[in-house]
């Protein structure tokens, strides 16, 4: 019969897992891991090309585009001019038709506007005689949304753009930045999954396209919408985005697909390492 000492040390050693026993556990833990699923992409855009007739053999804007979108990803669009990126995102938006190809938004092909995605144009396309408030109110009052239920929803995006204090100022009296901010709220106002930019900062200064970069990103990081954006600013692209799809001269190829790997949240400073500047080489290496 054993002593009370040994059966102590007998217990302590049966309550103690088997060295193969954590081993397996580990395996198993790990196979879990790899076999968890990718996030499915949101938008796929297959062998995608635009040709438009212009009475003789057709000018060709983009040339079989391929590429895929997850859902609250950041992606930039960047190119020459004339590469046909704004042809690429109305195209996205369902305003255009391609000549080849397909868009996929979450699993069925886009052929046409759909309220799951919002628009937002380099000039800001506000109404002149409506208010900031009504402005952003717009697409509600289309979609028959109750008045008050409409303010409401309107007045937390005048607050998340940081327009407190402007709500019954109208256009005339908006810097450009200003009424920029306006235009992103109005897209998001109806809450869409996936936010569309063609170059919403391109008719801005310096000074106010970098503080309406910062402003974005502060906005993106808040709300988390799926971003297809336009640029012709290599900086701005890669502080603002997950990706940069860049494209070749007409008609425009994909050349290169890169992953923006510096940490978030981002600020300007980081546009000062030699990791962003090893970056901006890929891309200008890139468009030539």
């Amino acid at each position: 019969m054993k002593d009370s000492k040994h059966v102590a040390v007998d217990l302590q050693d049966e309550q103690k897992p088997h060295l193969s026993q954590v081993s397996l556990a580990y395996r198993t833990a790990a196979m879990d891991e790899l076999a968890a699923p990718e996030a499915q992409p949101v938008l796929m855009v297959r062998e995608l090309s635009a040709i438009f007739s212009n009475g003789e053999e057709g000018l060709q804007a983009l040339d079989r585009l391929t590429f895929s979108v997850c859902p609250q990803e950041f992606v930039c669009v960047l190119g020459p001019s004339g590469s046909g990126k704004s042809t690429l995102l109305r195209i996205l938006a369902g305003l255009l038709p391609p000549s080849q190809g397909e868009v996929i938004y979450q699993g069925t092909p886009v052929s046409g506007p759909r309220r799951e995605v919002g628009l937002v144009f380099q000039r800001a396309n506000l109404m002149p005689w409506r208010s900031v408030l009504q402005n952003i109110t717009l697409p509600l009052e289309l979609q028959s949304l109750p008045p008050e239920a409409a303010l409401q929803q309107a007045q937390e995006l005048v607050e998340l753009v940081g327009l407190q204090g402007f709500e019954d100022a109208l256009p005339r009296d908006l810097s450009g930045g200003m009424a920029q901010r306006v235009a992103i709220a109005r897209a998001l106002v109806h809450d869409p999954e996936m936010l569309l930019l063609d170059e919403p900062f391109g008719g801005l200064d310096a000074l106010t396209r970098d503080r309406m970069g910062e402003e974005l990103l502060r906005i993106w990081q808040r709300r988390r919408k799926t971003v297809v954006m336009v640029t012709h600013s290599i900086s701005e692209a890669l502080f603002l985005a997950d990706r940069v799809l860049v494209l070749s001269p007409r008609p425009g190829s994909l050349r290169l697909d890169l992953t923006v790997d510096l940490a978030r949240p981002r600020d300007e400073g980081v546009q000062y390492t030699p990791e962003f500047g090893d970056l901006v080489k890929r891309v200008r290496q890139a468009i030539g």
